[in-house]
């Protein structure tokens, strides 16, 4: 992969290839995002209160991130069917999926990526908006969020008339193998920030520790083992699944 960056440039290669690129990393991608998926359900899911899900898969590539996290629901859901006619297994794999009940909505994907939106839609059967990093720092994720009445506690549309409109809060953007390619920290700074005013988790997957996050860039770094802030370069509380960082943190914005 680097002697193609080396020989063509980064943009080139994905647009020679962004019909049909794969990531051959997609075994330490799915594990990694398991075990956080895992992690995230076991302690947020009592603070989800949206009827929606909604997942940003970002630089999304031929759909790596969405095949794991549709996965994970998917699977999750056929463990709590089988549960509640089987009754609860006497062991669970700390790398599968828990037995995730109606309460949690299915994932809404949203996913941008400027070569490979063909890809994306051959494995995933779902649509990218062909948007760059910059284009996303410039704004461009507002227009793919979708908007919804404000919904009271009895489930019905709140005030009087035509209500007003809401966008709701992006639970997670996750990043695989393309967030160390900006290479200039002021671009990975607008971005992040960007995005820390609309998500609240970033989920970050990379062969290595890159790129380096800095304080005040709207992003706290989390120890998923704690389920806690820690400093900014701990590795506490990472994954590490074949070959493949993940590195997670929560919006300091949302």
């Amino acid at each position: 992969m680097r002697a193609n960056y080396t020989d063509h440039g980064v943009d080139e290669y994905y647009r020679r290839v962004g019909a049909t690129y794969r990531n051959p990393h997609y075994p330490g991608i799915r594990s990694c995002i398991i075990l956080w998926l895992n992690k995230w359900w076991e302690k947020e899911l009592v603070r989800m209160e949206s009827d929606k899900f909604l997942v940003l898969d970002l630089a999304c590539g031929s759909g790596e991130v969405t095949a794991a996290v549709l996965d994970w629901w998917q699977l999750g859901r056929v463990a709590y069917s089988d549960q509640q006619s089987l009754g609860p297994p006497a062991r669970r794999n700390g790398a599968r999926p828990p037995p995730i009940g109606p309460d949690l909505p299915k994932p809404s994907i949203l996913a941008a990526d400027p070569y490979t939106a063909q890809a994306f839609h051959t494995r995933t059967g779902l649509y990218a908006a062909q948007h760059s990093f910059r284009d996303i720092a410039e704004g461009a994720l507002t227009n793919m969020i979708p908007i919804s009445p404000p919904v009271s506690h009895d489930g019905s549309s709140s005030g009087h008339g035509a209500p007003s409109m809401e966008t709701p809060v992006v639970e997670m953007v996750i990043c695989s193998f393309a967030l160390h390619l900006i290479e200039k920290p002021s671009e990975l700074f607008t971005l992040l920030r960007e995005l820390s005013t609309k998500c609240r988790w970033l989920v970050v997957l990379a062969p290595h520790k890159k790129p380096d996050i800095k304080d005040g860039w709207g992003w706290r770094k989390w120890d998923t083992d704690t389920w806690a802030e820690c400093g900014i370069n701990d590795s506490t509380g990472e994954f590490l699944e074949e070959r493949v960082h993940c590195r997670v943190y929560r919006s300091v914005n949302v």
